[in-house]
């Protein structure tokens, strides 16, 4: 199985889809973005963070593919700010 970070770096999505995604990653607040996305309790390491978030973000992206009426754009924003964000930390965390 991959590690979460090449997962994450095989990842192909829009350019306007990434771009807003990197502008609010600058913001990304852990606690505020995991506890909304994967709910209350105690949050997963950054690695198994961005494997969780990952399956929702291939959930969001396959009805945006199908064009499905239920697709929420700010959702997978949302979700793709998370990923960027705890890619960070676990890159930074790695580096110490």
């Amino acid at each position: 199985m991959q590690d979460a970070l090449s997962r994450l770096a095989a990842l192909h999505r829009p350019r306007l889809l990434v771009r807003t995604a990197r502008i609010g990653a600058s913001s990304y607040l852990r606690e505020k973005s995991l506890n909304r996305l994967l709910g209350y309790g105690a949050r997963p390491s950054p690695s198994a963070a961005i494997l969780k978030l990952l399956d929702m973000e291939y959930e969001l992206n396959a009805c945006r593919q199908l064009r499905d009426t239920g697709y929420d754009l700010r959702r997978h924003i949302e979700v793709l700010i998370a990923l960027m964000g705890e890619a960070n930390l676990l890159r930074s965390s790695k580096e110490t």
